[in-house]
């Protein structure tokens, strides 16, 4: 299969899916190595495909028709409250779309997150623990941004209320 049908394909497999896609898995079906996959996806990203690499795969994003509120979130806690601060932002309905540190010698890191429910961050959160792998945030003692996504203003000012009740929100 050339490089152009394998991309048209990737694009169809993410479209169809109901849940994220490992380079792993799309590598069997199109019978190449992860590698091609990850080069793949990257070109897709550059031709304007918007490709989200979650901690679960790889996902097409595309938002829904109907109209989506963001708003970036500055928050800091500590490792033992980062499962209930991501409760409280899909708790009220919203969506947390990434993670954003700014640190002082690489600048701005943001990696997806795409959390949309407690089964979400329960799995984020599991992953961390088994992977022994420290959080993002740990690069700037804590310190980090979340982008976050909802169906209405009225839901992002519940999170920021949320997060500011228990302590996490930064000004």
């Amino acid at each position: 299969m050339e490089g152009d049908s394998r991309r048209d394909k990737i694009i169809a497999m993410l479209n169809q899916a109901p849940e994220p896609l490992s380079g792993a898995a799309l590598a069997k079906q199109l019978k190449v190595s992860r590698q091609v996959i990850v080069q793949d996806i990257a070109l897709l990203r550059a031709y304007d495909k918007n490709i989200l690499s979650t901690n679960k795969g790889y996902i097409l994003y595309q938002p829904e028709t109907k109209a989506v509120y963001k708003r970036t979130v500055s928050v800091m806690h500590t490792d033992g409250q980062m499962q209930d601060e991501l409760y409280a932002i899909v708790d009220c309905g919203a969506h947390v779309l990434d993670v954003v540190v700014e640190h002082e010698v690489y600048g701005q890191i943001t990696v997806d997150l795409f959390l949309r429910s407690r089964t979400d961050v329960d799995e984020f959160i599991e992953k961390i623990a088994k992977s022994k792998a420290q959080p993002l945030k740990t690069l700037t003692n804590g310190a980090h941004f979340h982008t976050v996504e909802a169906d209405s203003e009225d839901v992002l000012a519940r999170v920021e209320r949320q997060l500011d009740a228990r302590g996490y929100l930064q000004n």
